[in-house]
């Protein structure tokens, strides 16, 4: 396990497109967040912080028994940027790279996490970026120092465009890094995804 390295899972998207909370939806074996849980815990992280929204008691409620820490996000209408920050501050002083994980890509392979991480030993100053047919993905890994620079007047893209020399991309055999699930359109070509044999490139 790589003690020095967390990840920052972000849970307080207010799920509008969706209609329904897209974390507790069916999806494999399990739900859409602990399928994300797992990922990160099969590739080697067991430091996550999880960001849910105030209030929602039935996410922490599915969490139970879970190694992870649950912190609320307190600005009720903040955006993605405010989750993270949050979850920042949260993880341990010794935690010195972070994966930013959104809930809504569930189909990141435990593969390219470890390939994160190795890109981090490699380049251990540089924000690392899966990459899969020449387009950028999800999840970011970030040195924790860059990620101190996440203020409330920037975010997370503002951080990747600052300095080109400091960004690395991994070109990886992964297409769940492209695959976000934002509506119910996009929930049921994910579940059929993975029923389907055809596509176990895409999972954990």
């Amino acid at each position: 396990m790589s003690a020095w390295l967390g990840a920052i899972v972000l849970a307080a998207g207010k799920s509008r497109r969706m209609g329904t909370c897209k974390q507790l939806l069916p999806l494999g074996d399990g739900i859409v967040i602990t399928r994300c849980l797992e990922t990160l815990a099969r590739g080697g992280i067991d430091e996550v912080v999880v960001v849910v929204s105030e209030g929602e008691t039935d996410i922490v409620e599915a969490l139970r028994g879970y190694p992870v820490r649950i912190v609320v996000n307190p600005d009720s209408e903040g955006d993605m940027a405010s989750s993270v920050r949050a979850g920042r501050d949260a993880l341990p002083a010794g935690v010195r790279g972070v994966i930013v994980f959104p809930c809504d890509c569930p189909l990141v392979s435990a593969d390219t996490v470890h390939r994160l991480i190795a890109g981090h030993q490699n380049s251990p100053g540089s924000i690392v970026i899966p990459c899969h047919g020449g387009r950028r993905g999800h999840p970011l890994l970030f040195p924790r120092t860059i990620l101190n620079e996440l203020t409330g007047d920037n975010n997370l893209r503002d951080l990747v465009r600052r300095d080109a020399g400091r960004v690395v991309c991994l070109d990886l055999d992964d297409p769940g890094v492209l695959i976000d699930m934002d509506t119910p359109e996009d929930y049921q070509r994910i579940r059929e995804m993975i029923q389907s044999t055809d596509h176990k490139g895409v999972q954990p």
